[in-house]
């Protein structure tokens, strides 16, 4: 069966790791009779934690599809991490869809982890509904979490739902919108009335979403005044337009174990959240940079969207997108970054399984498999109407590994390995450093790198061993000097003979130059000393480093008719260098990096403190969204080797930064002999 943008829900689901999303998924999987019987994360058997690592970590590690089927729609589940270190997941899918269900653990309140989120689907514009599980705990308080949560989401957050029980026990709730209760009897949860001592309670959460109502429009803002009561369907209407334009963040609270509210959340989702077709035109433009707006219709040329790419052993490379416009069938043709291709299978995704369909719609989201060269951050398109969506815009790599394979008979195998946890990891950088002959790893902390190890050792049967990155220093010089290279060698034939005169000095890029008066030096073989000189850059004299910022000037010199040749001339060019070397205050650089590290404000002075202990220098303090900060500095990379774990533990996980490259600076006299003692190259 196919379906149509109205009636599709795309919704994401976040929170705090341990929050209890896999579970969720599980129930509202097993309340809309998609299963039978409910999985368990302990188990071993949700739909959604399906990968060997995911089961023995006991939590989610990457993106998980989990289509459900209420009635005549279509509700796309999509599974989330709750753990930072893949943050990717969760970037790329909030970039696409337009609703969203934020888990809150009833026993611990609003966490790092959750504030996150909160911030990623408010920067989005996401609609929103806040989901308190694990009610049945003992000791919550739900005013006081309640309160929490508006303090740190706003004013806008609204219960919708209000717990009921007796003795302190969470026996259900009552719905705020329709005045109904739904107490659990120890299987299932059945209509019931409100307790008498809730009632007022309940009414005033109703005032209050009835007030909310009333100011969507004018019409029932006079109605509200005259204290005439608004119908179901103008609730329900207002309500949507509400909580799609931000102004409003529902909250249900219940126990995804038991079953709790699952229904009343499902209902509320398809009720309030938008379809595809209700959200404005998706700015994209053509190939040559042109603007254009497409909206969510089938009626528009086929375009689509991939957010997820996962390499798969059986079914190969696999391309979850959302179909952003038209309508996508088996056999179609496809137009991607100048290739057209087939699509010969279109899959549904339910956790690892894959349902071969005919044909997806625009707003759905699917899957195609075997194509070449399609990856996360791809648009795909009708051959007679290629467009661009702009791309997801993913954290740089800030937390880097050197790594080593423990067999070499793996070797062949790491790299082609590498490539595809790759397509998988947007934010995972793989790069070769030859003048230090590492093979570097790049994530977003040691916990993202450790799972990309994991996944090479059991998916790839691949060992490694790490070591730490080394820093990839460069030499220059502060003075000037001239010296003379000689290269004289007779034998029994023909000989060598180059003699050359040259000054060394700064400048602001290698170059060189000749100043030759006469034919000290034939003009042909100035290339020869010309390479030499540059021969001679690539490794100085005090810890071996490439050598930046000098120039050399040919200005002298003399040749032998008969033994001169280009090889005398390119040694005496390297001697010359090197016998000026140490007369032109030779000094160590080290790499400076341009970082933004964003931190709430309460943190500021102890990140500040710690940046100053690491030779930073703060460029600026620019106040961000949510009582956030952005501290912007030049840092030496060789002080943030391992800044991600200081940070996390400053601002208890709540920090980040990303970083690039920014120039070569002079290390400081004071660090100049360790360095040099630390890292020099032996030939």
């Amino acid at each position: 069966m196919t379906y149509d943008a109205i009636h599709i829900r795309n919704v994401a689901i976040l929170g705090h790791q341990g929050c209890g999303k896999t579970s969720l998924v599980e129930s509202l999987a097993y309340v809309s009779k998609l299963i039978s019987e409910k999985g368990s994360v302990d188990k071993k058997t949700s739909l959604s934690d399906y990968t060997a690592i995911e089961q023995r970590r006991g939590g989610s590690a990457q993106v998980a599809i989990v289509p459900i089927y209420p009635g005549e729609h279509k509700v796309n589940l999509i599974d989330l991490p709750g753990n930072d270190d893949f943050i990717s997941e969760t970037i790329g899918v909030t970039g696409v869809i337009k609703g969203a269900i934020l888990v809150i653990d009833a026993s611990v309140g609003v966490q790092v982890g959750t504030f996150k989120h909160w911030k990623q689907l408010r920067k989005k514009g996401v609609p929103t509904f806040i989901f308190i599980n694990k009610m049945d705990k003992e000791g919550i308080d739900f005013e006081a979490l309640m309160e929490d949560i508006r303090e740190k989401f706003g004013k806008n957050v609204i219960s919708f739902c209000y717990p009921l029980g007796h003795d302190d026990k969470f026996d259900g709730f009552a719905n705020a919108v329709d005045l109904k209760a739904h107490i659990y009897n120890g299987q299932e949860c059945v209509e019931a009335e409100i307790y008498p001592d809730k009632r007022a309670r309940v009414f005033e959460l109703h005032n209050t979403i009835t007030e909310q109502v009333a100011q969507v429009d004018e019409a029932l803002l006079e109605k509200f005044f005259a204290g005439e009561e608004f119908t179901a369907e103008e609730i329900r209407d207002s309500l949507k337009k509400a909580v799609i334009a931000g102004d409003i963040t529902p909250v249900i609270v219940g126990s995804a174990e038991k079953n709790i509210g699952v229904q009343t959340l499902l209902n509320m989702l398809i009720d309030y959240l938008p379809n595809p077709a209700d959200l404005k035109p998706l700015e994209a433009h053509t190939e040559d940079g042109k603007p254009i707006e497409r909206p969510t219709s089938d009626d528009e040329p086929f375009s689509a969207y991939v957010f997820k790419t996962i390499v798969d052993p059986y079914n190969g490379v696999i391309n979850i997108m959302k179909i952003c416009s038209g309508v996508l069938k088996a056999g179609d043709d496809i137009y991607c970054k100048g290739k057209t291709q087939r699509v010969s299978a279109i899959y549904t995704m339910c956790g690892k399984k894959l349902d071969p369909i005919d044909e997806l719609h625009a707003g759905d989201i699917g899957a195609i498999s075997r194509l070449e060269d399609i990856q996360v951050g791809d648009t795909l398109a009708h051959p007679k109407s290629p467009i661009i969506y702009n791309p997801v815009k993913y954290p740089t790599a800030v937390f880097f590994k050197a790594i080593v394979v423990s067999d070499k008979n793996a070797e062949a195998k790491l790299m082609p390995a590498l490539a595809k946890i790759q397509m998988e990891d947007p934010c995972l950088e793989v790069r070769r450093n030859n003048e230090t002959k590492q093979l570097l790893l790049g994530g977003v902390s040691s916990t993202h790198l450790d799972f990309v190890l994991e996944k090479l050792k059991t998916v790839y049967k691949i060992e490694v061993a790490t070591e730490r990155m080394k820093i990839v220093y460069r030499e220059s010089i502060k003075g000037r000097a001239e010296a003379e290279g000689r290269y004289v060698k007779q034998s029994g034939g023909s000989g060598f003979y180059g003699v050359v005169k040259m000054r060394f000095e700064p400048a602001e890029e290698n170059e060189f130059a000749e100043e030759v008066f006469g034919g000290a030096v034939p003009k042909n073989y100035f290339p020869a000393v010309e390479k030499g000189f540059f021969e001679a850059l690539q490794k100085g004299l005090l810890a071996g480093f490439p050598v930046l910022g000098v120039k050399g000037t040919l200005i002298d010199g003399k040749y032998h008719p008969v033994d001169s040749n280009e090889q005398a001339f390119r040694m005496a060019g390297i001697l010359a260098f090197k016998e000026a070397y140490m007369k032109c205050k030779p000094i160590i650089l080290e790499p400076i990096l341009h970082l933004k590290v964003n931190v709430e404000s309460k943190y500021t002075g102890a990140v500040l403190s710690d940046l100053n202990t690491r030779r930073a220098r703060i460029l600026n303090i620019e106040e961000k969204d949510f009582g956030n900060q952005e501290i912007e500095c030049y840092i030496p990379e060789a002080e943030v080797i391992d800044y991600t774990t200081q940070l996390k533990s400053i601002t208890q996980a709540s920090g980040f930064f990303n970083r690039e490259f920014y120039k070569y600076e002079e290390v400081p006299e004071s660090l100049k002999e360790r360095v040099i003692r630390d890292n020099k190259i032996e030939d």
